[in-house]
């Protein structure tokens, strides 16, 4: 089917929530469309995604650089798995992008770097929320690591791997942390998979628009779980290659992203200025 012909496929239903949002039931196949949508977003204003894209991916190698020459190597998966927790904020200039190319608003790389001042503190509150995980993401790999490898330092990097893969104490690391780094990871992405973009467009508080995001990824768990898993795979396929796919990876997410909020979230308003009618699912 082609991209088109996903996009505009009716939603099989809408319910409204209490601050007046509609909750679209999306198809299973969507993220494919979504995906579609971004990677055409990405190529009508390369100038502001690869370089966007350019920047968190030399931000990353510049971590993973310091990491590497502090000999704290070890420290790479936690903060690996860090990244997909404030990403969705990371994104927020990628989200306005996409914004004014749907609504035909010039596009210039200053006004995407502002475009989060305009949501009233809201979208820094929802920031700081998703810091406060990340340290206690980090403080929990701390924590893991002194519990399962002793409190005698991280280990060399020459040796870490190997502890991780070929020891008892090691293998119960890998599990247990991919286990509280995963259930960490799932909650962040139920509240926040679509609030960020949701903050920037429509007046509403952080507390609202996570609530929001948790309610489409109950109405859609299967495209949901689909995307995630996306999600999932691009980040993982951009760190393999040293940081350079998510030159191209990165941005293209978080464009996508913005048409998942699209698909699954009407905001009260036509997108021509017209109101939604009360009661009555989004076109």
């Amino acid at each position: 089917m082609s991209e088109d012909a996903l996009l505009q496929r009716p939603a099989r239903a809408a319910a409204i929530s209490r601050s007046g949002l509609a909750i679209r039931s999306v198809p299973f196949d969507a993220p494919w469309a979504w995906l579609a949508a971004g990677w055409n977003d990405m190529w009508r204003v390369p100038h502001i995604s690869l370089v966007y894209g350019a920047f968190f991916a030399i931000a990353a190698g510049g971590l993973w650089l310091g990491l590497t020459l502090a000999r704290w190597q070890s420290l790479v998966p936690a903060l690996a798995g860090g990244f997909l927790i404030v990403g969705p904020l990371l994104a927020v200039g990628l989200y306005e992008t996409s914004r004014r190319i749907e609504t035909g608003e010039p596009i210039g790389l200053g006004d995407v770097i502002d475009a989060g001042l305009r949501a009233k503190g809201q979208l820094g509150f929802f920031g700081v929320g998703l810091m406060i995980i990340f340290l206690v993401w980090l403080e929990l790999a701390f924590i893991l690591l002194v519990l399962f490898l002793g409190g005698a330092g991280l280990p060399p990097p020459s040796e870490f791997l190997a502890r991780l893969l070929f020891t008892p104490a090691g293998l119960g690391l890998l599990i247990v942390g991919s286990m509280v780094g995963g259930i960490l990871a799932a909650t962040v992405y139920a509240v926040s998979v679509v609030a960020v973009p949701l903050l920037l467009v429509h007046r509403i508080d952080a507390i609202s628009a996570a609530a929001t995001s948790l309610a489409a990824v109950r109405r859609n768990p299967k495209p949901m779980l689909l995307w995630a898993g996306l999600i999932g795979g691009f980040m993982a396929i951009g760190c393999a290659t040293l940081f350079v796919g998510l030159v191209l990876l990165f941005p293209l997410i978080g464009h996508a992203t913005w048409h998942a909020f699209r698909a699954v979230v009407a905001v009260g308003e036509d997108w021509t200025g017209g109101p939604l009618p009360e009661g009555r699912p989004a076109p």
